[in-house]
């Protein structure tokens, strides 16, 4: 196994709410008193004196928000400030001498001490309200207690669906958007069989291998699927994912730190890769190039000191490296979902929930058993890991035409075989 020590350690931490004035643009701050959570309410007015006062009741993400929308204000000096300060509405009341102690760009600094960031905030806060979503900042008991672990937690995060799956045990599936067939498959059966034990799946809602590793979640009985995305909690990239975005919005919960309407810009992904490796107890690689993402997220991860797997591929195919290599490096080599569970703490393993099904060996005899002639044969000219054009299982079966269509649509339907695009054919992994 492949892993590595995990460095600071941030903490939550709570205030106290506040009541504050801005009047004529000059602002005003009073103190609630001492022992008030963050889920008080603030009451800001905001406006000018000649030109009425217009008074909205927010609740505490306002302050939290605006923190992380303050030009920048990235996660690590956020995390510096609620440190040093203790709470949101404590940094904004902070002068600018005490600010500039903890080493801030001078712009910051200054947009903190003017508060310019709360009538963007206002504006984000309605779109969440609008959007129906949470915001989970440090301080909540639904916060993922793992990314507390990381030196550079976000600071706040949007959620949509089950917030409480975030605390769940979890992995990471993550790899290539261009797979070939075998990680496809691969992607999706490791999904399927470590969610039928238990354990939440996490991965970035790309296409490819993240696609598939949820999809394989989603379709377990009982499955639970987390979606860490690079954009907006309103976006969905790319776009031929959006029924993945409902079937894990049903079963767990799309989450990201990005504010509303952020577009899927490429340095985005990065930032989001911290959050794929370091909220799961540990990270699958199943494809991925040289220069892939893959090992920014599995270097990510050993730098939390989460455990690294690999799922071996094929040497003369070049979205093989990543695994490989780091197999070479010593991640433990998975070819089945038991061979992850098993490196997990022992306390982790107790909990979860025994298998049910039978193994490999066991399904395949009893998928035979159930086949009918014409499907035995056309089961047996296919393969795993390469597809078969339509015409050659004609030509190999010895069928006509139209009973190989017949007998592949009814195989499709029983999940035992998958089409792709230009009518070729796989076995799906059993």
């Amino acid at each position: 196994m492949l892993s590595a020590t995990g460095q600071l350690s941030a903490n939550g931490v709570l205030g106290r709410s506040e009541s504050r004035q801005y009047v004529a643009g000059v602002p005003e701050t009073r103190r609630g008193p001492p022992g008030e959570g963050l889920d008080r309410f603030v009451r800001l007015h905001i406006g000018s004196r000649r030109d009425g006062v217009l008074s909205l009741e927010l609740d505490a993400s306002l302050a939290w928000l605006a923190l992380t929308l303050t030009p920048g204000l990235a996660a690590r000096l956020c995390g510096r400030l609620l440190r040093r300060f203790g709470s949101p509405e404590e940094i904004f009341r902070a002068p600018l001498s005490a600010l500039e102690t903890c080493n801030l760009p001078a712009a910051v600094g200054q947009s903190i001490v003017k508060k310019e960031a709360f009538k963007r905030a206002e504006k984000e806060l309605a779109g969440v309200r609008r959007l129906e979503c949470r915001l989970l900042n440090w301080s909540e008991p639904e916060y993922p207690r793992t990314l507390l672990e990381i030196y550079d937690p976000p600071v706040l995060l949007y959620v949509r669906g089950d917030a409480q799956v975030l605390n769940c045990v979890s992995l990471s599936i993550v790899g290539t958007r261009r797979p070939t067939v075998y990680g496809t498959q691969m992607a999706e059966r490791l999904g399927r069989d470590l969610a039928v034990r238990g354990i939440a799946i996490i991965s970035g809602m790309a296409r490819g291998i993240d696609a598939m590793s949820h999809q394989g979640a989603c379709s377990a009985p009982g499955g639970r699927a987390i979606g860490i995305l690079g954009t907006g909690i309103d976006g969905v990239y790319p776009k031929e994912n959006r029924k993945l975005y409902e079937k894990v919005l049903a079963c767990g919960a799309l989450v990201t730190e990005f504010p509303i309407g952020t577009h899927p810009a490429p340095e985005n992904f990065p930032v989001r890769n911290r959050i794929v490796a370091g909220m799961p107890l540990g990270v699958v690689i199943v494809e991925g190039a040289q220069y892939s993402g893959s090992l920014i997220t599995a270097r990510l991860a050993m730098e939390f000191g989460r455990e690294v797997f690999g799922v071996p591929g094929n040497v003369t195919q070049a979205v093989s490296f990543a695994p490989n290599q780091l197999i070479k490096q010593g991640a433990k080599l998975v070819t089945s979902a038991d061979d992850v569970i098993e490196e997990l703490p022992t306390p982790v393993r107790a909990a979860l929930v025994q298998a049910m099904q039978p193994d490999t060996g066991q399904r395949n005899l009893l998928l035979a058993a159930s086949l009918s002639p014409g499907e035995k044969k056309i089961y047996e000219l296919l393969s795993a890991d390469e597809t078969k054009h339509v015409d050659e299982i004609v030509d190999g079966s010895g069928l006509n035409s139209s009973e190989v269509l017949a007998t592949l649509f009814d195989m499709e339907m029983k999940g035992i075989i998958r089409q792709l695009p230009g009518k070729q054919f796989s076995k799906v992994l059993l």
